[in-house]
């Protein structure tokens, strides 16, 4: 390990024991570190800072940037009290502009479609591999992240639950799945164990290499289904794989309007599925539907209606 490397262990060390919340710097302090020491950067500077969050990886139209200056930033004070060469980047410098992107909501023919361009894959395990990951996502809302840092030992298959380990807030959370995602997971594993039967990786889903699924990789296969399948063709934004993840939550709260139930009782049961912080969070979603929102408003009327009787 790099000097700087130890350093970022110490400073994740510190701020932990201090009790702040840092799952974020845990995934991408070390990828700043690692930027660092490929380009010969010997501490923190605001032209290397710079340089990392407006890297090609980096959607200018997203908040990953100003989320990533946000940790170097917190790096690079801690630093300025080891090394005097230290530069702090300052507050302002990447502006924080929280764009809201409508989502793509995909119908219930376009995810058949993509899972079956999927198996036109031209090998049969990144075929499998795809098809599979897709159908997961739209059956349990998942996040791409958290299907893809599936362990084999993560699937309860006597009580067809999976465990999410250390999603995005850090916290460990149990997802029932369908009778019918359980056997589409169980044929997968035969396919995989099939192909690979030596690989000693523990993850679920697997390359050709028989190692964990890279994220960007997920992203450009599905990128490429979609257009291969003209999903999205005419849309002010295209469909990202990470509105699978919205199309779940929004089929869901249309189909308990539809059935008359009580939504608000339920919405912490989603916002707990989903892995919220809180429900607050999966009320945005009434926002990505005209027609959630019609619903909602046409029930709170008839409520009103009811109380005025």
């Amino acid at each position: 390990m790099s000097a700087l490397a130890d350093a970022a262990e110490d400073y994740l060390r510190l701020r932990n024991s201090l009790g702040h919340d840092l799952a974020a710097y845990h995934r991408q302090l070390p990828r700043f570190v690692d930027y660092l020491d490929a380009t010969g950067t010997p501490t923190v500077t605001v032209a290397a800072a710079l340089a990392w969050v407006q890297g090609p990886d980096v959607d200018p139209n997203t908040t990953v940037g100003p989320r990533r200056m946000t940790v170097a930033r917190g790096f690079a004070r801690y630093m300025a009290g080891i090394d005097a060469g230290t530069e702090v980047p300052p507050p302002g410098l990447l502006p924080n502009r929280r764009r809201w992107r409508p989502p793509f909501i995909y119908s219930p023919t376009d995810i058949d479609t993509l899972m079956a361009g999927a198996r036109r894959l031209r090998r049969p395990l990144p075929a499998a591999t795809h098809e599979t990951l897709i159908g997961l996502l739209a059956a349990t809302g998942m996040r791409v992240g958290e299907a893809i840092r599936l362990d084999r030992g993560d699937i309860d298959w006597a009580d067809a639950v999976l465990t999410i380990r250390q999603s995005k807030f850090g916290k460990t959370r149990l997802v029932p799945v369908h009778a019918s995602t359980l056997t589409a997971l169980d044929r997968y594993t035969r396919t995989r164990d099939w192909i690979c039967p030596q690989t000693t990786a523990q993850s679920f889903f697997v390359s050709m290499a028989g190692t964990r699924m890279i994220y960007q990789h997920v992203q450009q296969t599905f990128r490429r289904l979609c257009d291969d399948a003209g999903i999205g063709t005419g849309a002010e934004h295209p469909p990202r794989i990470h509105d699978l993840r919205h199309t779940f939550a929004v089929r869901t709260l249309l189909e308990w309007y539809r059935a008359g139930v009580d939504v608000e009782a339920r919405m912490q049961t989603l916002s707990t599925y989903l892995g919220h912080r809180d429900p607050r969070s999966t009320y945005w979603y009434f926002s990505a539907q005209p027609e959630l929102l019609a619903l909602a408003a046409a029930r709170l009327e008839l409520s009103r209606e009811v109380m005025g009787r």
